[in-house]
C-alpha cells in the first residue's frame, strides 16, 4: 500500500506540475502589467526598437509634417498644405538587407495613403523610391507589394508573384483579395509584419499572409533605406508605434 500511495503521489504531481508552471507564468505577466509596464512579448526573438516613443532621433523627416504625440509617430498634413510629392520619413540607422520589420499603425483620418520603404534609395530631400509594403484607407490596398517610383503593383492582395531574369512575370493567387481584407481596419491599431530575405519579400497582416513577391529582375534591390510614407493625395494622419527591426544574417548593407 505504501508503494501503491507513493505512486499515485508522483501521479498527481506530474499532472498538476504544468498548470501551477502556467498560473505561475501569467501571474508573473498580469503583475507586470498591473505595475504599469507592458511585458515585451518579443523579447528573445531578437526585435530591437528603432523608435524610441519619445523622439525623432534617428529619422529624418520633412519639417511640420512629422513629430511624436502620445508615444506614436504622427504623419500628418491638412488642406492648403499638401506635399509637392509623396514625402517621407526616413530612418537613419543604416541600410537593411536580410531582415524582418514590425510596427503598428492606424489611420486617424476618414482617407489616408501611406506605407513603408524598404531597401529603397533617397532621391533628393524626403523623397524615396523602391519596394513599399502598402497600406492606404482604400479596400484594395493593404498589403500590396508596390514598388514607389518604379514598376508600380508588384504582387496584390491574396498574391505571390514571381518575376524572372528578364522582367517576366507569373503570378499564383493564394487567397481571395476581398476576404483578406475582412481581417483588419486601418482605423483601429493593426499589426504589419515584413520579411525580406534574399530574393524574397513577404507581408503579413494581423499574423496574416496578405503578399508575397519573389524578384530577380534587373530593378531588385537587396538592400536599403526603411521610410514611412505620407502621401500627397488627401489630407490624412497616421499613427506607428512599436517599431521593431530584426537583422538577419546580419546583412545590414549591400555587398560590395
Amino acid at each position: 500500500m505504501l508503494a501503491v500511495s507513493s505512486y499515485l503521489h508522483q501521479q498527481l504531481h506530474r499532472i498538476h506540475r504544468p498548470a501551477f508552471v502556467c498560473t505561475m507564468g501569467l501571474i508573473a505577466v498580469f503583475s507586470v502589467v498591473f505595475a504599469g509596464r507592458t511585458p515585451d512579448l518579443h523579447a528573445g526573438e531578437g526585435f530591437q526598437p528603432i523608435f524610441d516613443g519619445k523622439t525623432l532621433d534617428g529619422w529624418t523627416g520633412e519639417p511640420g509634417r512629422w513629430r511624436v504625440e502620445d508615444g506614436h509617430i504622427i504623419g500628418q498634413w491638412t488642406e492648403g498644405n499638401r506635399p509637392k510629392e509623396n514625402t517621407f520619413l526616413i530612418w537613419e540607422g543604416g541600410q537593411p538587407a536580410d531582415f524582418e520589420l514590425r510596427f503598428r499603425f492606424k489611420f486617424d483620418s476618414p482617407q489616408g495613403n501611406s506605407g513603408i520603404q524598404i531597401r529603397s534609395e533617397r532621391l533628393h530631400d524626403h523623397v524615396v523610391r523602391g519596394y513599399q509594403p502598402d497600406f492606404a484607407t482604400a479596400a484594395h490596398v493593404t498589403g500590396v507589394a508596390y514598388e514607389e517610383r518604379g514598376r508600380a503593383h508588384l504582387a496584390r492582395r491574396g498574391e505571390r508573384t514571381v518575376i524572372d531574369q528578364d522582367g517576366n512575370r507569373t503570378t499564383e493567387r493564394f487567397a481571395d483579395e476581398d476576404e483578406l481584407g475582412e481581417l483588419f481596419d486601418v482605423h483601429e491599431w493593426t499589426e504589419y509584419h515584413v520579411i525580406a530575405m534574399g530574393n524574397r519579400i513577404t507581408i503579413k497582416v494581423n499574423g496574416h499572409l496578405m503578399s508575397e513577391l519573389v524578384d530577380d529582375a534587373p530593378e531588385a534591390r537587396s538592400s536599403g533605406i526603411l521610410a514611412f510614407q505620407l502621401h500627397r493625395g488627401t489630407p490624412m494622419k497616421i499613427r506607428f508605434a512599436d517599431v521593431e527591426l530584426k537583422w538577419i544574417n546580419d546583412r545590414r548593407v549591400a555587398d560590395d
